[in-house]
């Protein structure tokens, strides 16, 4: 128990910025700046004050961080945190030793959000609410493409009204639907996630809607389905495109009147349930094939979110490998605590076709194998990423003239598919648009 003259203090082995220390002052903690160098170097501590160490590790030089692990050892009742510039090579020994001094550590630019829960844990408190950049539950990432759909999931979520999740494999939709559930009003009622591609076509309309007891061979008792089962919640249709059309036709009749009929039973029941769907196909060319119901697709597609593919959000990788693996750090035990700065090179050069889970997957078995503490370019397995360009797909060898030649080439031959251009020529999707912009490209006139 902290009396209340007791303070709460952060001695800063190395130099805090003013928002580090503002930022930390306003969640009740005194930061005080201590050279390990310097005569006397011992950490005061008066009964009943929590203190906690930081290492700064962004400036220091090889005798501080000598210093640094003498005074680990010197005082191993005292929570050390460390703190990491991007650059920072964790091969040195004298780094590897503070870190493996240390409780955690951080990485600059550093998340105040999270310095703030882990000393409130040290100092025995309940975690401070989780407040993010947009404050909605499940979406990371500061570039204008997640704003722009944090703001539409902010937009959608108080609407009674269907909402089509669109975009790539692996963009995250789920994640997007559950945010939408727990913005809303239904967010203390059951939310289901159905992968319409995974049911058995014979079994979908019982899956879905539930069946009557003898209503086929093996129905031996009344099945509630999914929908009936998230009364008064959400429920989310993954891959919506592959329902056959009996069922379409029911969803149908449940988005109109609200009402659902069991196999097996004429009788309709009122349903109170909001209905997100997500798909990776494109449902109006499924609907001109005759292979999705044109009606249904008004009535899903009445609000519509897209889900960016991680190569349009360059400037959050990053920051989602460090969330992944802090993430696995907390569940397993691993060397690794963050990335070289080739790997880091590797992870935003790669154009992560599979997108955020494909990122997750390579996170995560990067941080089985990784022998020390930074993830390495092999441990990612992104040797190719970062391999030297040969003459005919590197741009940055060519000169001016052939740089224009190669991206008006590689479009034509894509028919302008900026996703596929930007692939061939391995550069992101913004690099293409930029070079466009600067050879005076425009796509409209050229289409």
């Amino acid at each position: 128990m902290i009396s209340d003259t007791s303070i709460r203090c952060v001695v800063w082995f190395g130099e805090p910025t003013s928002i580090e220390r503002a930022r930390l002052a306003q969640a009740g903690w005194h930061t005080r700046v201590a050279d390990a160098n310097a005569p006397g170097r011992g950490i005061g501590i008066r009964r009943g004050d929590t203190v906690v160490a930081m290492a700064d590790v962004r400036t220091a030089d090889v005798e501080a961080l000598r210093s640094m692990a003498i005074l680990m050892a010197d005082h191993p009742r005292i929570p050390w945190l460390a703190l990491l510039s991007a650059d920072t090579s964790v091969q040195a020994p004298e780094v590897e030793r503070v870190l493996r001094a240390s409780i955690d550590f951080f990485t600059a630019p550093i998340d105040m959000h999270r310095l703030v829960e882990t000393l409130a844990k040290l100092a025995g408190d309940a975690p401070p609410p989780i407040i993010t950049h947009a404050d909605v539950p499940g979406i990371t990432g500061t570039s204008p493409t997640m704003m722009a759909v944090v703001a539409s999931l902010r937009k959608y979520a108080p609407v009674e009204l269907p909402v089509l999740i669109t975009g790539e494999t692996g963009t995250g939709k789920e994640v997007a639907a559950r945010a939408l559930h727990k913005l809303s009003a239904r967010r203390d009622h059951p939310f289901a996630a159905i992968n319409c591609g995974a049911l058995p076509a014979n079994l979908v309309q019982s899956e879905l809607f539930g069946h009557e007891r003898g209503a086929f061979t093996g129905a031996n008792a009344r099945r509630v389905g999914h929908f009936e089962a998230a009364a008064g919640g959400t429920v989310f249709l993954d891959e919506v495109g592959d329902l056959p059309p009996d069922a379409q036709m029911s969803l149908l009749r449940l988005l109109q009147e609200g009402t659902l009929e069991r196999v097996g039973s004429t009788q309709s029941i009122k349903l109170d349930v909001r209905v997100l769907a997500a798909t990776h196909v494109d449902l109006e060319k499924a609907v001109a094939q005759g292979r999705f119901r044109e009606d249904l697709y008004y009535r899903l597609n009445v609000l519509r979110l897209h889900m960016p593919a991680l190569r349009e959000r360059a400037d959050d990788v990053l920051q989602l490998a460090q969330i992944f693996l802090d993430s696995f750090r907390k569940q397993h035990a691993c060397h690794a605590r963050t990335f070289s700065a080739l790997a880091r090179k590797a992870l935003c050069d790669f154009s992560w076709p599979g997108n955020v889970r494909e990122l997750l997957n390579r996170v995560q078995r990067a941080a089985v194998v990784a022998e020390g503490a930074q993830i390495s370019v092999a441990d990612l397995d992104l040797e190719e990423a970062v391999a030297p360009r040969t003459r005919h797909s590197s741009l940055g060898l060519m000169r001016t003239s052939a740089e224009r030649d190669a991206v008006m080439a590689c479009l034509r031959e894509t028919r302008f598919n900026i996703s596929e251009c930007a692939r061939r020529l391995k550069v992101s999707r913004v690099t293409v648009y930029r070079l466009c912009k600067k050879h005076q490209l425009v796509l409209e006139d050229l289409q």
